[in-house]
């Protein structure tokens, strides 16, 4: 089991970054596969960008494609999502998520039902 807290969301200009951050306790960081997913008001829940366990294989979707970029640092309990180039489209609730794959060090995830845990959201809101 482990326990993930999101943290880094706020309010920017159309153009400007954040750096979002999930910091995960109560099991071994390295056996889970982490991914970002967002959703607004009236939409449903998708994919951002996930991540392997340990081997560093990254997934963007389209729309964030070039201007996000997922990390981990196993060492450290924590993922980051680093986010430049904000559109106001990208405004939505952002929740870490982790998958728990003890045998798979090189696969990344893009479907919430591959998750097991969740954290509880931040907001981010990109003013046009």
């Amino acid at each position: 089991q482990v326990q993930l807290v999101e943290s880094g969301g706020g309010l920017v200009q159309a153009g400007g970054s954040l750096r979002l951050s999930c910091a995960a306790s109560g099991d071994t960081f390295s056996s889970y596969a982490m991914g970002w997913f967002r959703q607004a008001p009236g939409k449903e829940r998708d994919v951002v960008a996930a991540i392997s366990r340990s081997v560093g294989r990254r997934y963007y979707a389209d729309s964030v494609k070039g201007r996000f970029t997922i990390s981990r640092d196993n060492a450290k309990n924590t993922m980051f999502l680093q986010m430049n180039t904000l559109k106001p489209e990208d405004t939505a609730v952002y929740y870490c998520a982790a998958a728990y794959k003890p045998y798979s060090p090189s696969s990344y995830h893009t479907r919430g039902s591959e998750y097991d845990y969740w954290g509880q959201g931040t907001q981010v809101t990109v003013s046009s």
